[in-house]
């Protein structure tokens, strides 16, 4: 949801954004306003200025919950959200680090500055409005990964399959609510004679059209291995139960290359470097656009891949069954084991704790 001044990315991450601004006022710190794209508050003395970057937007909280997503209930010593962990439990730690410091009096040599964003899961446009309202510090990190230290991050890429071709048989099909998510739920209304349900699809008849209901195991993009992507147990059964006419049939069939093999194999982009996890890729939400069907692409590759390159390949596998756009290409970041940064935070961990414990990177936010 996008809106007026001052609450750019809609009225609840505006709400959120006010309520961590209260937080900190109560804590003691003078937090600044940007314009509703994030706010920052600093500690410390110094002209260089390290930065804490936590968010507060979330991802959807899409269905299954046995506990209201955004009460924030304690259960067994643990709270129970959409958004706890990404990423407003450690943008609390990080504050609390802040807050204890001053408690304590500890002098500092730079300023830590926490800056709180509003679109994380969305483009960071935010960041992208804060670097040229105010510029970002030279250095920094953010809480919004694991311990001991994330010192890379594979590539993002995002786009989308649009058909080329005509809607037949399948008159409605919808899945996801997220880009970088496994959906667990995806429907299809479609023309057929007699169907049944079958494994994890329910076949109801509505009047003239058959309801299909299909479900899986949702999960992160970056993190498919365990997950059931609910669009592609829906496409192999209008596949497998002939509903496809000719005319739709290819883009089905992409759709289903995608969404059943996340290592990227079957659409001929598999990639391996040795410094991050292969490729991994899934389609996150299905639905239809000015009467065509489309399939969002989300991949997180590694250093010998790029969004150009799944793209042109997945192009070549669709022939003319459908377009494949780039609606997002993020390079893979990577500080090499050796850097004075990473060195500085895995040493000061291991140190703390007693461990001996390594860097690692991940697929992403």
């Amino acid at each position: 949801e996008r809106s007026a001044d001052n609450a750019p990315f809609g009225e609840n991450v505006r709400r959120a954004l006010d309520t961590a601004m209260a937080d900190l006022k109560r804590l003691g710190m003078e937090p600044r306003d940007v314009d509703g794209y994030c706010c920052d508050t600093e500690i410390g003395q110094g002209d260089e200025v390290i930065a804490v970057l936590s968010h507060l937007d979330v991802v959807p909280e899409g269905e299954g919950w046995a506990h209201d997503p955004y009460g924030a209930e304690i259960i067994d010593g643990r709270m129970i959200g959409r958004g706890t962990s990404d990423d407003k439990g450690p943008g609390v730690a990080a504050l609390f680090a802040m807050k204890a410091i001053m408690n304590a009096g500890i002098p500092l040599r730079r300023r830590c500055r926490l800056i709180l964003g509003c679109d994380e899961e969305c483009g960071m446009q935010d960041l992208v409005y804060y670097d040229r309202k105010i510029g970002l510090p030279e250095r920094g990190f953010s809480p919004d990964a694991n311990f001991p230290l994330c010192n890379g991050e594979k590539g993002i890429y995002h786009g989308r399959m649009i058909s080329k071709l005509p809607m037949v048989n399948v008159a409605d099909i919808k899945g996801g609510f997220a880009a970088n998510a496994v959906p667990d739920k995806a429907e299809a209304w479609v023309k057929a004679e007699a169907l049944e349900s079958a494994g994890r699809v329910e076949a109801v008849k509505e009047g003239e059209l058959w309801h299909l209901t299909a479900t899986g195991v949702g999960g992160h993009a970056s993190l498919p291995e365990g997950t059931v992507n609910a669009i592609g147990v829906l496409v192999d059964y209008i596949l497998d139960n002939g509903i496809a006419a000719a005319e739709e049939k290819r883009f089905y069939e992409l759709v289903s290359l995608l969404n059943n093999d996340w290592t990227g194999a079957a659409l001929n982009v598999a990639a391996d470097d040795g410094l991050f996890e292969p490729l991994t890729i899934v389609g996150g939400v299905i639905g239809i656009e000015d009467g065509h069907a489309f399939q969002t692409i989300d991949s997180r590759y590694p250093t010998n891949m790029s969004g150009s390159k799944i793209a042109r390949a997945i192009q070549r596998t669709a022939g003319d069954a459908a377009e494949i756009t780039i609606e997002r290409d993020a390079e893979p970041f990577y500080m090499a084991l050796d850097n004075p940064s990473v060195q500085v935070c895995i040493n000061a961990y291991n140190d703390v704790t007693g461990e001996n414990a390594k860097p690692y990177t991940i697929g992403g936010g």
